[in-house]
């Protein structure tokens, strides 16, 4: 008897010393990535006047959120046309070049500076007066990923491309070596959107696609490279 009630005593002196802990704060989340509504994706604007839309993100701590939009000129967006913070779910219509490819994305962020990652990227073409053919989009990266590591001997160059033109027919070159840029083309005209090439060891690789269409258009994409261990 006398055992358990020491061990009562015990316990609850335990418990009163434990007990005054602070909880700690709770930690601060990203926003999550928006979602991109308008203009759609591939789409072909009529008009150079453009508005944007997109889908509201949501923030676990009820924070209040703002967004970056980011158009460009490329999808690399190392040519920026344009970048507007602290816009609401859709921007008021933007004047922008005629006759142009662009490429749009957005970031949501909180009132304690944490952002989300950007949203994917959308494109579309402005229309031109007299305009009979648009030039392809360009080329999208699929694999290997920009400045990968391989562990191998052989390896598929892999993109994607499109065209606002839906019935335009879309042929690729592909210049590949250790040069950079690459000057030696090893295939042309190909309508496969994927290419086997060869590896040597410890080697920096670099690689371009240049998408043409059948109205005799070409579109020249940025040099993306990789390495071999």
């Amino acid at each position: 008897m006398k055992n358990s009630i020491y061990l009562l005593i015990i316990s609850l002196s335990f418990a009163a010393c434990s007990g005054g802990d602070d909880p700690k704060p709770a930690e601060n989340t990203a926003p999550t990535v928006p979602v991109l509504s308008l203009p759609v994706d591939n789409k072909l604007c009529l008009d150079n006047n453009v508005s944007f839309q997109w889908q509201a993100s949501t923030d676990a701590e009820k924070d209040v959120i703002a967004y970056q939009i980011q158009i460009a000129k490329d999808n690399a967006f190392s040519q920026i046309a344009m970048t507007l913070d602290n816009a609401s779910l859709s921007t008021s219509t933007l004047q922008l070049d005629k006759n142009t490819a662009y490429y749009w994305r957005v970031k949501a962020t909180d009132t304690k500076g944490l952002s989300s990652a950007y949203s994917s990227t959308f494109k579309f073409y402005t229309s031109g007066e007299a305009v009979v053919n648009h030039l392809p989009f360009l080329p999208e990266l699929i694999s290997p990923t920009f400045n990968a590591a391989l562990s191998t001997t052989t390896t598929s160059l892999k993109w994607n491309a499109s065209d606002v033109d839906a019935s335009d027919v879309l042929t690729y070159d592909v210049y590949f070596g250790t040069a950079n840029p690459p000057t030696a083309k090893v295939s042309e005209n190909a309508s496969s959107k994927s290419f086997d090439v060869t590896l040597q060891p410890t080697t920096q690789y670099y690689w371009k696609i240049v998408v043409k269409d059948n109205k005799g258009g070409e579109t020249v994409g940025q040099v993306w490279k990789f390495k071999t261990n």
